[in-house]
């Protein structure tokens, strides 16, 4: 897998940019993002805002139907056909806040020309300049386990992964999220427990390797640091766009 970097205009504070959303998956998690960089950004009026142009698009064929049930639609044209689009708009970069997406990252890389950035790479960069050598606890889809998307990214930085035993609940977890049921008494004690067993397995960092697990990150108790993969998305975009430089995997 080969990633890019930002063409150097891309930093420069006196260019306006315009960084493009590939959205929908789930609707609620490029919701919570978009609210992130908004929240990252020191702004005093409108005008200070990063410019996000997100095709929030729920119709992207779902990535557990196709990685953990095994029938579904392949969702990597569909996503090519986003990442198109918003380059074809003027995009400067892309960026897609759903972690299990980025199993298809290479469609939309090929698909444009200009860079797709990398969740993954992203947060474990993150990782290892914090806590290097980590053991990380992955609070995610089981998906992300079955596809191995973490771990050679992780491997490169030193770091080691260990997973919840009860995957099913938080599978759960998620899809009450996309039920519009994130706040369901049952739905924060199922994560808390997951995050607990993390723990209790020796995890010292924790990663909300699932864009639906940020929608409800306020509900988690545990005495670990929790690293967000949509926040850490939303600080990289703010700084881009502030023309700090910014290195790209």
């Amino acid at each position: 897998m080969t990633t890019h970097n930002h063409d150097s205009d891309a930093h420069h504070p006196d260019r306006h940019i315009m960084v493009g959303v590939l959205g929908g998956m789930g609707p609620d998690a490029t919701v919570a993002f978009m609210q992130r960089v908004i929240d990252a950004t020191p702004a005093e009026d409108d005008i200070d805002h990063v410019h996000l142009l997100v095709d929030n698009n729920p119709k992207v064929p779902s990535r557990i139907k196709a990685l953990i049930d095994g029938d579904g639609e392949n969702p990597g044209p569909a996503i090519a056909d986003m990442a198109r689009r918003l380059e074809q708009a003027g995009a400067a970069f892309l960026v897609m806040p759903c972690n299990t997406a980025h199993y298809y990252w290479q469609y939309a890389q090929d698909a444009v020309a200009i860079p797709v950035w990398h969740i993954v790479e992203l947060t474990l960069d993150t990782i290892a300049r914090r806590i290097p050598g980590a053991k990380v606890g992955m609070l995610c889809s089981p998906a992300l386990r079955k596809i191995g998307l973490y771990e050679g990214f992780a491997e490169a930085r030193g770091l080691s992964l260990v997973y919840p035993d009860d995957e099913a609940s938080v599978l759960e977890v998620i899809r009450a999220v996309k039920r519009g049921q994130g706040r369901h008494p049952d739905t924060p004690a199922a994560l808390t427990r997951a995050a607990d067993d993390l723990k209790a397995r020796g995890a010292n960092v924790l990663v909300l390797a699932c864009t639906e697990l940020s929608v409800i990150q306020d509900v988690l108790d545990v005495s670990v640091p929790v690293i967000d993969t949509v926040q850490v998305l939303a600080e990289q975009v703010v700084a881009a766009a502030e023309g700090a430089d910014v290195p790209k995997p």
